[in-house]
């Protein structure tokens, strides 16, 4: 089987298998998907190609095409790259590379994006597994991987390059503070195995060293956690808004009305006071990735 650049994979038999396909629920990212497919089936006819015969020259079979024009399929952006050079545009279809990268991934992850990128500060605390925003590529995969019932690959792979991409904060200038809280077990849980979970624990150091990042461990062996009800995260903006959510509570859904912002607040700040302090959670870490 051989990748193929329009979010498909197409086996040596030359047939086409499933690939990103257009969430129904999407109806932003549809209505983009079907204008660019629309361009694309103008400027086939515009230059006198029938659909097999651009598929031909694209390396794709013509129900597939039907499929990119027909606004049911999200191509990936190499895929307008090869389409603008057979048909001719001259850049106008290569120029729709940035809409299809906003609308490639699903729109939940899509709306936290936007928020991260906004956002001055970041406070979250994880209890399962390593905050998204900390996560290695390799790390990502295999806990998409071990969701049940299970995501097809071009779904995890979907999903991964989404979390690596929100990555970006790290760089932004000027940088937000970003302060994590990681719970001790998700530090010892092999997730994916011994050498991804080396290579997470060497990415936590690796963050750990920004100036602008605080990376916290909250022991196993406290006697009182704020935390019991589990993740939390934090965003505040820089007119003084801002927009928090806590799991299992207030439907565990994005809250921006004061008086529960306050709470889940209240609890970020209780939380980082009983973790270990930056300094010690760095010790803490360089620990047990020495106990591997």
């Amino acid at each position: 089987m051989s990748g193929v650049g329009d979010g498909t994979e197409r086996s040596d038999a030359g047939v086409d298998e499933p690939g990103w396909e257009v969430d129904p629920d999407d109806e932003p990212g549809a209505a983009v998907v079907a204008a660019v497919g629309r361009q694309i089936k103008a400027w086939r006819e515009a230059a006198g190609m029938r659909a097999a015969e651009f598929g031909t020259a694209m390396g794709y079979s013509e129900d597939l095409i039907y499929k990119v024009e027909g606004g049911r399929r999200i191509p990936r952006p190499e895929f307008m790259d090869g389409a603008d050079g057979v048909l001719g545009a001259a850049g106008k279809l290569a120029a729709m590379r940035a809409d299809i990268a906003e609308v490639r991934y699903p729109k939940k992850i899509r709306e936290l994006a936007k928020l991260e990128a906004a956002a001055v500060e970041l406070s979250a605390y994880g209890s399962h597994n390593i905050h998204g925003l900390l996560q290695t590529e390799e790390y990502a995969r295999a806990l998409f991987g071990m969701r049940r019932p299970a995501y097809s690959q071009d779904e995890v792979e979907r999903l991964v390059a989404a979390r690596v991409a929100r990555q970006s904060i790290f760089s932004r200038s000027p940088a937000p503070e970003l302060s994590f809280v990681q719970e001790e077990v998700t530090l010892r849980r092999h997730l994916g195995g011994r050498m991804v979970w080396r290579r997470q624990l060497e990415r936590l150091l690796e963050v750990s060293e920004l100036r602008h990042v605080e990376i916290q461990v909250m022991p196993t062996s406290r006697d009182e956690h704020a935390g019991m009800g589990g993740e939390m995260q934090v965003l505040k903006f820089k007119d003084g808004s801002a927009v928090g959510r806590s799991e299992g509570d207030f439907g565990s859904r994005p809250v921006s009305d004061p008086k529960y912002l306050r709470i889940i607040e209240l609890r970020c700040g209780i939380i980082r006071a009983q973790a270990l302090n930056p300094r010690e959670s760095r010790a803490f870490i360089e620990q047990v990735l020495g106990e591997t």
